[in-house]
């Protein structure tokens, strides 16, 4: 039965017979593997570079002087 639906139950039953908290474990493994930077670590940093874009975006067209 690998590979079906009822193959997937019966090891997840498995799985829980061995160890109710498999699946938490599992997830707390992988949440704290996670190496995610940039805004989602730092919203300061997120808060600064939105005010950035929207003091470009409401700039006028550029002057040239010749």
């Amino acid at each position: 039965m690998a590979g079906t639906k009822a193959g997937g139950q019966k090891a997840a039953a498995k799985n829980l017979q061995k160890d109710p908290n498999f699946y938490a474990k599992i997830g707390a493994k992988g949440g704290k593997a996670s190496n995610t930077g940039g805004f989602a670590a730092n919203p300061e940093l997120a808060r600064i570079a939105g005010a950035k874009g929207g003091r470009i975006s409401r700039r006028g067209k550029a002057k040239t002087t010749a």
